[in-house]
């Protein structure tokens, strides 16, 4: 003990959050600093649903949160373009070390998520401080900005290069990294699911309590409604299983900018009454709507690892994931679930037919979903820090 966390996120919720928590144990004070956008803040406050997802309200989560757990959100103005989100680098870093200053903040070991922005901020704070830097590099962080353009690709080096710890969350990502030629220790430790609120539940009662129907097959599919989480493929997916099925219905919840076109295609395929788009909904409540269904859907094009497969197993639930990058290295029996072609609405279709007919064993998947507990993937965490503290 006699130790001080300083975390670089761009949220204090959902994953990130339950990183955080569970390694707090080993330290006097864990210092959260998430970076939040000025305009969104001015944003979230009009009629424009696209701002919510990416506001100080969904990005901050103070449930649960431990005693020692200090959370300080700073707002920094910037554009969603490229050129606004490479100058976010020292934006981030003036914020955050102004921050630091202000409130007399010290720190034994910086840990941050994702590699830009909170990663340079990190590297750029290990090199003026002299203490470890651990950052975790998820998904588009590595598999979509390095190979952008050479600027980027410096960028991003740069942090992993500086890193004493890297951490990624699956296989699918060390491709990526060995074209970097990294040659910072790395480590694959997968996001979790939290063992006090991803269990099995009555899925009556929850149905119940959501307000869905009790005697139908219910499809079930989270994420921001985006375009690489392939949602339209799903709503087409359901235009043929009408076709040979009368008592299935599917359920996506959710927001983001699609919202307005995903309404369009489901009205233009006539299944107003049998696609509905709930909304986005807080973490704590995700466990009921995974409890509620019959099948977990997972249309992404692309996922890095794609956690809430992870929390649907954990409620026993089966999986329909497309080979994305991540599900291929999580579903990989076909006891858990089933994996398609991505973009492929026919295919997917069939897969979740044939799931429909399928009997799972609930016992199994929720027994193979216990390597993913987070108090499991804590103790890796932890071996790090113990590592380089």
């Amino acid at each position: 003990m006699g130790k001080s966390l300083l975390v670089c996120a761009h949220s204090y919720s959902n994953f990130q959050k339950e990183a955080i928590n569970l390694v707090s144990d080993m330290f006097d004070f864990v210092n959260v600093i998430v970076r939040t956008n000025t305009f969104v803040e001015i944003g979230k406050h009009s009629r424009m649903k696209y701002f919510k997802p990416y506001s100080s309200d969904y990005k901050i989560d103070l449930k649960d949160k431990p005693q020692n757990v200090n959370i300080y959100p700073v707002s920094i103005p910037y554009l969603p373009t490229d050129r606004g989100y490479k100058l976010l680098g020292e934006k981030h870093l003036y914020r955050v070390k102004k921050l630091i200053n202000e409130n007399n903040i010290n720190f034994d070991l910086i840990h941050s998520h994702f590699t830009w922005s909170a990663g340079y901020v990190g590297a750029k704070l290990k090199e003026e401080y002299g203490v470890p830097f651990v950052v975790n590099a998820r998904g588009y962080d590595i598999y979509s900005l390095p190979f952008k353009d050479d600027e980027w690709r410096s960028k991003i080096t740069y942090v992993l290069e500086t890193a004493d710890q890297i951490i990624t969350t699956s296989e699918s990502n060390l491709p990526y990294l060995k074209k970097l030629y990294i040659t910072s220790p790395i480590h694959v430790i997968p996001n979790g699911f939290r063992d006090q609120l991803f269990y099995p539940r009555d899925i009556q009662r929850t149905r119940i309590e959501l307000g869905l129907p009790s005697s139908i097959k219910i499809l079930l599919a989270i994420g921001s409604l985006r375009e690489i989480k392939g949602h339209k493929y799903l709503i087409g997916a359901m235009s043929k299983i009408k076709q040979f099925r009368d008592d299935v219905i599917c359920v996506i919840v959710g927001e983001g900018e699609l919202q307005n076109e995903l309404q369009k295609i489901i009205l233009s395929y006539g299944l107003q009454d049998l696609v509905f788009l709930k909304g986005g909904k807080p973490h704590h409540q995700i466990p009921d709507w995974l409890n509620s269904c019959d099948l977990f859907i997972l249309p992404s094009l692309q996922e890095s690892y794609g956690t809430v497969q992870v929390e649907a197993m954990a409620c026993g639930k089966p999986v329909i994931a497309t080979k994305n990058g991540g599900s291929e290295w999580i579903i990989n029996s076909d006891k858990y679930g089933i994996l398609v072609e991505p973009s492929n609405s026919e295919d997917l279709a069939d897969k979740i037919l044939v799931a429909l007919d399928k009997e799972w064993d609930k016992e199994a998947i929720l027994k193979y979903a216990e390597q993913f507990n987070w108090n499991k993937i804590a103790v890796d965490i932890k071996s790090i820090y113990d590592k380089i503290i």
